[in-house]
């Protein structure tokens, strides 16, 4: 198929080359040219502005946009919709909230074109292994685009999730799990590195690897992290998150749900921000307080 794509970053650059390894044409945009240099060089087709990426798509034309979530989706769907036909597609491939992705497939749908909101994992190594795909949208306009999640994803990895949202609201309880996954197997190791066991941290996360119960990639990961610095001594302890998992937080309390995992996970991720913290202080105090017991004064 011949697809345009927009957005050229460390997702989408890869995501380019792997269609045009499996032999689709990608006609590319990206707000810098750098990267369209570097697309160009490895195949695509160049494109200077969003008009002249429609112009060189086919009859039905099918634009992916690997954008950061929020105001940029927008822009760059009130952009496309006038350069747009009946029947033309918009897949939004990056992590946008679901609740938003529902507005989005009725305002495009006013317009005749039908927007797929497409949950995208796999990060830096999909190039290789393939990005698994949780899409909604109109079943016939999914179909339709097949192919090219074919392509993009590993053999049985990618999945029809239902109307429009319905894809990046799978893909958002897929990262709150992926949160308290990541915090199970952090706080495991911190346990075994404390421990007064000379413990081969990256040994352990070979061996699991294989006929545990708690094989995952994430442990594959984990051992190349390991590998190169087994005491994370390179890495401060501050953890980010991308959104996903408080919209996973208040899916649960939307729906009435005990999430007690994942809730906690992300209230870890906060407290790895602070520099100290005044509740820690607070706990200390009480403790004093009421039990007499010794508190550490601050140099």
């Amino acid at each position: 198929m011949k697809i345009g794509f927009i957005g050229l970053g460390k997702m989408g650059g890869n995501m380019v080359q792997r269609l045009m390894n499996d032999g689709h044409e990608v006609v590319v945009y990206n707000l810098t040219q750098k990267e369209i240099d570097e697309a160009v060089k490895n195949g695509a087709v160049g494109s200077d502005s969003l008009k002249d990426l429609v112009s060189k798509l086919p009859e039905r034309k099918i634009v992916w946009l690997m954008v950061p979530s929020g105001d940029a989706v927008d822009k760059n769907i009130d952009a496309l919709l006038p350069l747009l036909k009946k029947d033309d597609i918009i897949i939004d491939g990056g992590n946008s909230f679901y609740k938003t992705s529902m507005e989005r497939g009725k305002k495009t749908y006013e317009k005749g074109v039908y927007y797929i909101d497409c949950g995208t994992s796999g990060g830096v190594w999909g190039l290789k292994e393939g990005y698994c795909l949780m899409y909604g949208g109109e079943k016939s306009a999914c179909d339709y685009c097949e192919p090219v999640f074919k392509t993009l994803a590993p053999e049985n990895g990618y999945q029809y999730c239902g109307k429009p949202g319905s894809g990046h609201f799978v893909k958002m309880v897929h990262n709150g799990i992926e949160y308290g996954m990541m915090q199970s197997y952090a706080e495991g190791f911190e346990i075994m590195e404390k421990s007064p066991f000379d413990i081969d941290l990256k040994a352990v996360s070979e061996v699991w690897r294989y006929g545990s119960v708690i094989r995952s990639w994430l442990l594959e990961l984990a051992g190349l992290a390991l590998k190169d610095d087994p005491k994370l001594s390179k890495i401060k302890d501050y953890v980010d998150d991308s959104g996903e998992g408080r919209w996973s937080v208040d899916a649960a309390m939307e729906f009435d749900v005990p999430a007690h995992v994942i809730t906690a996970s992300l209230f870890n991720r906060f407290r790895s921000r602070q520099d100290e913290s005044f509740a820690m202080k607070m706990l200390a105090a009480l403790r004093n307080q009421f039990g007499g017991h010794a508190v550490k004064k601050e140099d």
